[in-house]
């Protein structure tokens, strides 16, 4: 299914005081567009709500459209119980803890052991996709908000090393914690939607604000577009990386900045390793193009290295940032570029 719910149903809709809607009868013929209009609205909340969950843009796509679905074919037995946006959460949450329960839990290179050597000739045989923790476009998951507040606690929830944080949390946890601290939903609407009681959900929250505690979140800054700093830190960024300028790339990072290139295990820590890495084996970067794109609420860029055919440039990574204080705390290279651009909209090479 493509963003598109197939059918006619007979059902009557309610409009709420709060905008939210409900259907509660079948004396009126509801279309297949106004039904999908009224799915629609909550696309991008219900996309960053299971790719919370999920850690994958795509499997979180994939848990809207069956979201989606589900939600098509019970609007008869719906007859307005709930308002839709409760439904569509209840239904969401039933399909990402159920394909939550065979998967295994998405991680980021650093978790998988200590960090290896710039001077590492092998960065280690790829691993499948279902092993890390992917970036999602800032687009796809944070509904339009015309206050500046929201739009920085979106970016936030989204950072990568939350949402792999979060990966940490057993599934029923996990949603405890979104809808809580995340969604600012009540610990009541929580209980209802996971047919349990108020008591166990504050149980709950407490248990995986601890894991959460434990995992010490290094705080970074989220994207701000009209922030003249930031704005001056990444045009150096794109400056030193194209012209491939090792000295001036090493001023901008932390002294404990990370490198990481997943689906490759292999991942650095600190100048001397980081430069010893693009400086040998990583040196096929020089000459590269970057076009800038947002990814999980930080500043990112589609990387283009020289065509082998001497000609343009081809797709070589998915580059997120991570920013702090004024440098740059981590380099996130998503080598799949196959799936990862066409999310993006980059073009699938640069003439």
């Amino acid at each position: 299914m493509t963003g598109r719910v197939p059918g006619t149903h007979r059902c009557r809709r309610r409009d709420l005081s709060d905008g939210s809607a409900r259907f509660v009868g079948v004396s009126d013929v509801a279309t297949s567009a106004a039904i999908e209009s009224q799915l629609e609205a909550h696309r991008a909340e219900l996309t960053g709500y299971c790719y919370r969950m999920l850690g994958s843009a795509f499997e979180a796509e994939d848990a809207v459209q069956d979201t989606f679905l589900r939600a098509w074919r019970g609007f008869d037995r719906f007859e307005g119980r709930s308002a839709l946006r409760s439904w569509l959460y209840r239904i969401a949450t039933n399909v990402c803890l159920t394909m939550l329960g065979s998967a295994q839990r998405r991680v980021r290179p650093m978790d998988l052991g200590p960090a290896g050597s710039g001077r590492a000739t092998d960065p280690g045989e790829p691993r499948p996709e279902e092993t890390w923790v992917g970036p999602v476009p800032d687009s796809r998951v944070l509904p339009e908000s015309a206050d500046p507040a929201d739009v920085v606690a979106g970016r936030e929830s989204i950072r990568l090393a939350f949402v792999a944080a979060l990966q940490h949390l057993p599934p029923r946890q996990r949603a405890v914690l979104i809808l809580r601290d995340v969604l600012a939903w009540s610990a009541q609407e929580v209980a209802d939607l996971l047919e349990t009681s108020v008591p166990s959900v504050n149980s709950a929250l407490q248990r995986a604000r601890a894991t959460l505690a434990a995992a010490n979140l290094t705080a970074t800054d989220v994207y701000r577009p009209m922030d003249e700093e930031q704005t001056a830190l990444l045009a150096r960024y794109v400056r030193a990386f194209e012209a491939y300028d090792l000295d001036a790339l090493t001023k901008l990072l932390h002294e404990d900045a990370t490198l990481s290139m997943p689906p490759l295990p292999l991942w650095l820590r600190g100048h001397d390793d980081i430069m010893a890495w693009m400086s040998g084996t990583g040196c096929g970067c020089r000459g590269s193009r970057l076009v800038p794109v947002v990814a999980n609420g930080m500043p990112a860029f589609g990387q283009y290295r020289p065509s082998s055919t001497g000609s343009g440039h081809d797709p070589w990574s998915l580059v997120v940032l991570e920013l702090s204080d004024g440098r740059i705390a981590a380099l996130n290279h998503f080598l799949d570029t196959a799936r990862l651009f066409p999310l993006f909209g980059l073009p699938d090479r640069l003439g």
